[in-house]
């Protein structure tokens, strides 16, 4: 394993020096280049200086300790600081096991969300929005610049379906723990005798694609033109500004209405297509290799029902690792790094336990 991040160490070392050199600087192309990968390998150089430091610390202690053997008070200190740098190698090896996980490599990349009321009817497209509004605070909290792309509102103030896009660092590593349907119990504004209803909503999360990853042939598309359809607005059903793209090979639609421009609405509808082809080829990949299913903490299975937010208890419940919180508010005011922290956690204790066995 050392000899590993040895590698990391020594090229971290490299790409220091040439983010210095003045050949570097001058050319942002290839700056650009070097930050992106310095940023990725100082995590683990750092984390390794970190266990180089502790370990060259306990060999001295020990040292010390085999010289003064015979002053007790010295050897009871000596010997608790050898046991307290001993737990900190440990802790440290554990944290470069996890540093040197294979890397999702859509991790760095923006994200598409596409939120859709399932079970429920209006109800469901009132959550809809609730989850809409959460996503958008948790997008201030960690700095992420929100756009919608496209909204399908409804007269409550629900939303029947909504996709945005989220761009910020690391905004996919993140938000991909949330696709999967997420299930609410609660009493509706509508429900005059005071029961609870379950209503569901399903979250898809889609790493945005580039350009170049999604080859797609201009005569393979039907391009349709429409007015926006909506609950209200002034610019409703005035202009025939609205964008239906169908994707002929594989039959995916996809509408945006939300620009004011023609134009504008068929870049984000583009934007939605390549992210969701790009997907149905990983979920294909995927597919393949069942087994891979199994080592991961419900990242795409749109299917899978992976979170409840009961309102009368005040809890939200993450089936996939049975987390509990009573901090509903909390969490749908974009507290959701309570959940999201320790998924993670599971995924990588998950990939670690595969990777062992």
């Amino acid at each position: 394993m050392f000899e590993k991040v040895q590698v990391f160490e020594d090229r971290y070392e490299e790409l220091s020096e040439k983010l210095c050199d003045p050949a570097t600087v001058s050319d942002p192309e290839k700056y650009a280049q070097c930050m992106k990968e310095y940023k990725s390998v100082e995590p683990l150089a750092l984390k390794y200086r970190e266990y180089k430091k502790a370990s060259a610390d306990k060999q001295e202690a020990e040292e010390l300790l085999e010289e003064n053997s015979s002053d007790r008070e010295m050897k009871e200190m000596l010997e608790e600081e050898i046991a307290s740098l001993g737990a900190d190698i440990s802790a440290l090896e554990e944290e470069l096991k996890i540093l040197l996980l294979p890397k999702d490599p859509n991790d760095d990349r923006n994200v598409i969300m596409e939120i859709r009321g399932g079970a429920g009817g209006e109800e469901a497209a009132l959550f809809a929005a609730v989850l809409f509004r959460m996503y958008s605070m948790y997008a201030v909290r960690r700095g992420y610049k929100l756009e919608i792309m496209n909204a399908a509102d409804t007269e409550l103030g629900g939303y029947k379906e909504i996709s945005f896009m989220l761009t910020g660092e690391g905004a996919y590593s993140r938000l991909k723990y949330e696709s999967g349907v997420h299930r609410v119990q609660r009493v509706p504004e509508t429900e005059t005798q005071g029961r609870i209803h379950t209503s569901t909503v399903t979250v898809a999360v889609l790493p945005e694609a580039e350009d170049v990853e999604v080859n797609i042939d201009p005569t393979e598309l039907k391009i349709d033109t429409f007015r926006a359809s909506g609950a209200g607005g002034q610019h409703i059903n005035k202009t025939e500004s609205a964008i239906r793209i169908t994707h002929l090979p594989t039959g995916l639609v996809v509408e945006c209405q939300d620009e004011r421009s023609q134009y504008k609405n068929k870049d984000k509808a583009m934007k939605v297509l390549r992210s969701r082809l790009l997907e149905a080829e990983r979920e294909r990949q995927q597919s393949e290799v069942a087994a891979q299913r199994h080592d991961q903490v419900g990242t795409g299975d749109r299917s899978e029902r992976i979170r409840t937010y009961n309102y009368p208890q005040g809890r939200v419940t993450d089936h996939r690792i049975g987390l509990t919180l009573y901090k509903i508010d909390d969490i749908l005011n974009g507290s959701l790094d309570e959940i999201i922290d320790p998924l993670i956690t599971a995924a990588r204790s998950s990939q670690l336990g595969s990777q062992e066995n």
